[in-house]
């Protein structure tokens, strides 16, 4: 497994692989891997010849009071993990290259940016699409690889690409979860254990929403309702939002269709999670004490 920092050193090697007609893979991720990461990475070897990821705290894509200097970063661990999961190339940029001084620009998405995180989080997804093509344009990937669980982000970046004529194809891999049913998150380190059985009721309230629509519920304000006192039951938790949209325009509706994502962003303590899951009619629900999905 190969190491590089530098752009242009980059840019060389996958002009390099290119060239000797070996496909790219890409995992953007910002470090401090953990099993959903490692998930993405196996789905990109599979589709390409060479697997790069890149690991970058983008600064860009947080906000003013936002957790930037502390997130959590682990270069020597997720090196390890990296090379045990057979990454070839790791991408390790830093802030000062990719934003040198006097950088001014911006890929901007315009409307399915505007709702869910978008509304609690202005200015983030500009930094999300920026350095997303930014990477691409570095890697040249034929294939990136994003995780569902950052279902906006995921519908934003597959927008950009497709206004953009891009030559890359994103793939999406379901939510990985804990044993418990938690979404994997590089921010659940900073619950305590309290915290943590509190967080659990972002899935119970998924898990919530896709049994009414089975027993016949589509009103969305009567799901929502359900959803946001089952999960304002337990202690330190804070709503953002409780969305219900459709799944590509990511507009919200008042009634269930075929396919509804349910989108939630809560605070649990200080710790603000997301989940989704697009709930189908015809689906049964889980049962109450389901564990992991």
């Amino acid at each position: 497994m190969e190491v590089i920092r530098g752009i242009r050193q980059m840019q060389e090697k996958a002009l390099t692989v290119r060239a000797a007609g070996r496909s790219i893979a890409l995992v953007p991720t910002m470090g401090f891997l953990h099993e959903g990461h490692l998930e993405l990475m196996r789905v990109g070897r599979r589709l390409c010849d060479v697997l790069v990821i890149s690991i970058f705290v983008n600064p860009t894509q947080f906000g003013p009071s936002e957790d930037f200097d502390q997130y959590p970063r682990d270069e020597e661990g997720d090196l390890q993990k990296a090379r045990d999961v057979g990454v070839d190339l790791v991408f390790i940029p830093t802030a000062r290259e990719m934003y040198p001084e006097g950088f001014q620009s911006v890929v901007h998405v315009e409307r399915v940016t505007q709702g869910l995180c978008g509304t609690s989080r202005p200015g983030h997804f500009d930094g999300v699409t920026t350095v997303v093509a930014k990477l691409f344009n570095i890697v040249g990937p034929d294939v990136a690889v994003f995780g569902q669980k950052d279902y906006q982000q995921l519908t934003a970046i597959s927008r950009m690409v497709t206004d953009l004529n891009m030559p890359v194809k994103i793939v999406g891999v379901p939510t990985v979860r804990e044993p418990d049913g938690l979404a994997m998150s590089s921010r659940n380190k900073y619950l305590d254990q309290e915290e943590r059985a509190s967080a659990l009721s972002l899935k119970k309230s998924l898990d919530l929403a896709e049994r009414m629509l089975a027993e016949g519920e589509t009103d969305a304000g009567v799901v929502r309702q359900a959803v946001e006192s089952l999960i304002l039951e337990h202690p330190h938790t804070r709503i953002d939002y409780v969305t219900l949209c459709d799944p590509v325009s990511l507009e919200e509706v008042t009634r269930l269709g075929e396919e509804t994502l349910l989108a939630l962003a809560v605070h649990v303590g200080r710790t603000r999670l997301i989940d989704n899951r697009v709930i189908r009619k015809g689906t049964p629900g889980p049962p109450e004490d389901e564990g992991a999905s």
